[in-house]
């Protein structure tokens, strides 16, 4: 494979001369330019021979994230990787099909393996935007190729200690507000995110999560038990209960109807036996509520 031909960008001259010197380091990088700004950026990248963008997010102008988008409309965008030193915009950068996201400072590994990721992505024929570089440095249409088993926003980009792990959305049976950051509820740990917790539950509302209380979104799924106690309701997840507010509950109980296993015979009756009918009066406050239509006196009577 030919050296790559990149692009660093950077406001900051200590941050850029940093940066490009790395990049010259690396055997696998020919060419480097560097800029200041969104807008002499664009004015190198006006030739189509550059293989990838080394970007920061915070800059005057348009922002690194704005920049993307511009490229996106690009016949052949490059690959961009984030190179900032801030970590909530990753989410919003992945979702743009970000090749990497770094935290400065910078270490030579670490940009290693975004270069390793930016060649390996080039090299397979999978460059963003459908393109492929060909021999000259400029591209061509890339033959179709199954799409990826998960769209970036399935996975959540952990950093920690300069490494990037990704939390895949089914891992994760709760979402819970901490200030400015979510922590992510999984069977292997709970790691911390800086992502606004609506964030989430707008992109993963279509997949079976719910807002329960404005601490903590919920996989549908994941649910093991919905309980009412004197007009207050809870959930069992992760064999811990969670709060449901008052005007989350009668939405979550619906949902939980569809996604919950079809009843048996009596379920949601615990004193029905075998093809007893569900009269629909189930058990009062204080009394666990089941799932199944019908089952419990959910909060769908409360005006």
């Amino acid at each position: 494979m030919r050296p790559l031909q990149v692009l660093a960008v950077d406001d900051e001259p200590p941050a850029l001369e940093e940066l490009t010197y790395l990049l010259r380091g690396d055997h696998r990088v020919g060419r480097v330019l560097a800029a200041g700004g969104s807008e002499e950026a664009l004015r190198l990248l006006e030739d189509g021979s550059t293989d990838a963008v080394f970007l920061d997010i915070r800059m005057p102008g348009l922002s690194g994230l704005e920049l993307m988008r511009v490229l996106g409309r690009f016949a052949h965008p490059p690959a961009v990787v984030f190179v900032t030193a801030y970590d909530d915009f990753a989410v919003s950068a992945f979702a743009l099909n970000a090749c990497d996201y770094l935290l400065k400072p910078v270490g030579p590994q670490r940009l290693a393996e975004a270069v390793r990721r930016v060649a390996a992505l080039i090299g397979s024929g999978g460059a963003p935007g459908g393109a492929v570089p060909d021999g000259g440095g400029y591209a061509r249409p890339a033959p179709e190729r199954p799409a990826p088993p998960a769209p970036p926003e399935d996975r959540i980009p952990v950093e920690a200690g300069g490494v990037t792990r990704f939390v895949s959305r089914d891992e994760v049976s709760y979402v819970e507000a901490q200030g400015d950051y979510v922590r992510l509820h999984t069977r292997g740990g709970a790691p911390l995110v800086r992502v606004p917790l609506s964030v989430l539950e707008e992109r993963w509302a279509p997949h079976g999560f719910l807002r329960i209380h404005r601490r903590f979104l919920v996989a549908l799924g994941h649910v093991e038990e919905l309980r009412s106690d004197a007009g207050h309701w809870t959930v069992r997840v992760a064999g811990g209960e969670l709060p449901v507010s008052r005007r989350h509950s009668r939405e979550l109980r619906e949902l939980l109807t569809r996604w919950a296993p079809r009843p048996g015979p009596g379920y949601g009756n615990p004193a029905a036996g075998p093809g007893a009918s569900d009269s629909g009066q189930g058990p009062g406050p204080g009394h666990g509520s089941g799932l199944g239509p019908g089952s419990g006196s959910g909060p769908g009577g409360r005006r």
